[in-house]
């Protein structure tokens, strides 16, 4: 069952790691060997989490690499979804029966 409007992996690391322990992106930045341009892209949600990125974030903050390319996979599939009202149009291939 799909979740109704995921977050992006960025807001999840801003609203359960930065804000509560009052940590500065560029100490979590620094920790993660990125720029803090990059960092920032991502807590603001204009960069998705890469599989690169997951391992990094996997290795400083925790959870497991595909648990934050699972986040990122739904709150783009929820994305697309939304904005994408074609796709809702598409029907089912009917598959030929072979006998």
């Amino acid at each position: 069952m799909r979740m109704h409007n995921p977050p992006h992996p960025g807001e999840f690391i801003k609203f359960t790691y930065i804000e509560p322990y009052n940590i500065p992106q560029n100490v979590i930045a620094r920790q993660l060997s990125v720029a803090r341009s990059t960092f920032n892209r991502i807590i603001r949600g204009s960069s998705a989490v890469t599989p690169e990125m997951a391992l990094r974030l996997s290795q400083v903050i925790g959870r497991t690499p595909e648990s934050w390319l699972a986040m990122q996979a739904s709150y783009d599939l929820y994305i697309i979804e939304k904005s994408r009202r074609e796709i809702k149009k598409l029907k089912p291939l009917k598959m030929l029966s072979i006998t």
